[in-house]
């Protein structure tokens, strides 16, 4: 039975187009899915994302935008095994396809986790600190980044058709923009399966989210300025995509994530019998046959102290003779074919072109020995491993990359020269170092990290919990200067913020603390009618305020709190000592005994809302208090957020000041407090 990939377009799918394309087995060659876009009114397509999806995805707080990422990962993991089962045509083992189908799931995940904890209950979002702008503090500035008016159109690749899409879609929901996906035609079918299942979820709003499983057509031609273009796959097509009349014109923002000529270092410190060298050995193997090396972050150049070149072909040669090579649903495979047949022809054609300036030491592009039965027919290849001995006057191993599982071995004499043919790949996605010598490592980075989106340094300490070279992962930036497109996707919330807006306010501290839903110094507050303790969270508002009673600090309180602690810093004990100090000019009360005593001033002892103190942050101590000087705190809600039906967390920005009004230290406080 042939798969139809339809579109998922205004809310409906629909499979009318006239004009389909074929697509084949990458393991058998026959003729599994259709696809096609033909009749599609793109220019519709945006408008609906735009005017109804946006819309409705904007009166969305980041928590319900996180809450639902959460459900659409969960709906993914009850129906893995059905993807799993369409994953094996496109060439993909088992272990390959975890990658990008639980690999996808994890990544709406994390963004599902970030969002609930380091995002506000809001749609707002504060960018830094408030900036002062007056002497008196009536006018103050304060950066914020609000969710882009557009649709973010995202156009992925063939290799990671449920991850690739679900990297994207995760930063860009949770941002509140709607999205357009345009998976590549030979793993459509794939993506199409993973993406019907999140629409049958029934928790997006209308317009949220739409599929094209053909080409975009004239799509781009309706691109606004509130508008993203994400594309991941070739430097031509990037190139094409990024020189559209209406993106420069329209100034719409345009990442790209190109395939580049990834590097790995084994370290000069690393001999045969080390365990680096043993560690190098096996993830360059590795990342040469996962997905069968069809990985925009895989290792194309294995960088090698020109000692011991021959040591490290030998060693890879071994452990590359024993990678099974088949039919991908087959246990005993553990590498299965490339994504299709013209990927196949590409691949060779490289190869050849790599020949050039390089060798073939292992394997053979066109002879492999396959497990499985009716293969003629299918995308298959053996590892590849080339080398080339005078990579300084080499440029193609620095500027070809065969799409598949081939790397090349270059020597390097010493760790500058190491640094320059890395970075002559003229920048990469990823970059790794094998070493136990630590300023090695700083040296390199140092050298390295302009050319490289990404570096991951390797020993025997960390080896055990790496997640190796070639894993992006949803916390830290995917991307990469250079040849690698210049985009930067995931990073943790700095994925959201590309979605966003960064705008400066300027304006009375009062009416920004409303815009932000967050108190700010200086803004008007509600003096409170009862101790904030006694409240639930619900019941408290954001600015109301606590003024305590004032506390006079005597030396001997001071000298108690010394020898009760332990803690007799001059300042605190030594007059003689303390006077000379051009910052206390005499003793002064310690910091923490200041905190004790603020704490003592507002905490209300009996059993309450309040759960538990759990931190504090940002504390500064601006004026020394000294003996007899005397204290009062203001204690104000600053932010409220909501863990679990039953709790939150309720911020407090906590001010201590002296008989003269003077700030003497300031911090947040962190409690749980009853919902």
């Amino acid at each position: 039975m042939t798969i139809t990939v339809q579109n998922f377009v205004e809310g409906n799918w629909s499979s009318s187009a006239s004009e389909m394309r074929p697509i084949a087995s990458a393991v058998t060659g026959a003729i599994i899915a259709e696809n096609g876009s033909s009749g599609l009114d793109f220019g519709a397509m945006a408008e609906f994302a735009r005017l109804v999806g946006g819309p409705a995805l904007r009166k969305l707080t980041f928590h319900d935008r996180a809450r639902m990422l959460k459900v659409l990962a969960l709906k993914i993991m009850e129906q893995k095994e059905a993807l799993y089962e369409l994953s094996f045509a496109t060439g993909a083992t088992r272990a390959d396809s975890w990658i990008d189908i639980e690999g996808g799931a994890g990544t709406f995940f994390a963004y599902a986790s970030k969002g609930k904890k380091e995002l506000p209950d809001d749609t707002v979002l504060i960018d830094g600190d408030m900036e002062p702008l007056s002497k008196k503090g009536s006018f103050i500035g304060q950066h914020v980044y609000t969710s882009l008016q557009g649709v973010s159109v995202q156009i992925n690749a063939f290799n990671f058709p449920i991850w690739g899409m679900m990297e994207k879609m995760a930063p860009c929901l949770l941002a509140g923009v709607p999205v357009i996906v345009k998976p590549a035609s030979s793993t459509s079918y794939l993506a199409q399966a993973a993406f019907r299942i999140m629409v049958e979820a029934d928790i997006m709003p209308a317009g949220a989210v739409q599929f094209v499983g053909g080409s975009v057509g004239d799509l781009l031609d309706h691109m606004t300025c509130q508008d993203v273009v994400a594309f991941t796959g070739s430097a031509s097509t990037a190139i094409k995509l990024q020189n559209h009349p209406l993106i420069a014109e329209e100034s719409v923002r345009f990442s790209a994530e190109r395939d580049s000529l990834n590097a790995s270092i084994l370290g000069a410190d690393a001999e045969p019998d080390s365990e680096e060298f043993d560690l190098f050995v096996k993830e360059v193997a590795r990342e040469m046959t996962v997905k069968a090396g069809q990985k925009c972050t895989a290792i194309r150049r294995a960088l090698v102290p020109q000692d011991r070149i021959e040591a490290v072909q030998e060693a890879l040669s071994a452990r590359l003779a024993k990678t099974t090579i088949g039919d991908p649903r087959d246990e005993k495979v553990r590498m299965g074919a490339l994504a299709s047949l013209d990927q196949l022809a590409d691949v060779r054609q490289k190869v050849n072109e790599l020949s050039a300036s390089a060798q073939v030491v292992f394997g053979n592009p066109y002879d492999v020995e396959l497990i499985g039965d009716d293969l003629e027919n299918g995308a298959f290849i053996s590892p590849i491993l080339m080398r080339c001995d005078d990579p300084s006057s080499s440029s193609n191993v620095h500027d070809i990359e065969a799409f598949g599982p081939v790397a090349t071995l270059l020597p390097y004499k010493d760790m500058d020269d190491a640094v320059a043919l890395a970075n002559a790949g003229k920048g990469s996605l990823a970059l790794s170092c094998f070493t136990y010598d630590n300023q090695s490592a700083r040296d390199f980075v140092v050298g390295a990290g302009a050319f490289h989106g990404r570096i991951v340094l390797i020993n025997r300490d960390c080896a055990a919990e790496s997640t190796g070279h070639g894993s992006p992962l949803p916390v830290m930036v995917h991307g990469g200067p250079g040849r690698a497109g210049g985009g930067e996707e995931l990073g943790g919330i700095r994925g959201v913020k590309h979605y966003m807006q960064r705008t400066a306010l300027q304006g009375s501290p009062s009416q920004i603390a409303s815009i932000v839903g967050q108190y700010l110094p200086g803004a008007q507050t509600t003096p409170a009618d009862e101790h904030p303790f006694r409240k639930k969270m619900s019941e408290l508002e954001v600015g109301y305020t606590l003024k305590t009673a004032e506390r006079t600090v005597t030396l001997e309180d001071i000298e108690h709190f010394a020898n009760f602690t332990g803690d007799t810093f001059y300042a605190h004990m030594d007059e003689e000592a303390a006077a000379k100090s051009p910052i206390f000019g005499g003793r002064v009360a310690h910091g923490y005994l200041i905190l004790s005593f603020a704490a003592g001033l507002f905490v209300e002892p009996d059993p309450g809302p309040v759960l538990a103190n759990f931190g504090l942050e940002g504390l500064r101590f601006v004026t020394p208090l000294k003996p007899d000087d005397s204290m009062k705190v203001a204690l104000t809600v600053k932010t409220k957020k909501l863990r679990t039906p039953e709790m939150g967390e309720v911020r407090w920005a906590v001010s201590v000041t002296n008989q003269n009004d003077e700030l003497v230290a300031t911090y947040d406080l962190l409690t749980m407090n009853e919902a």
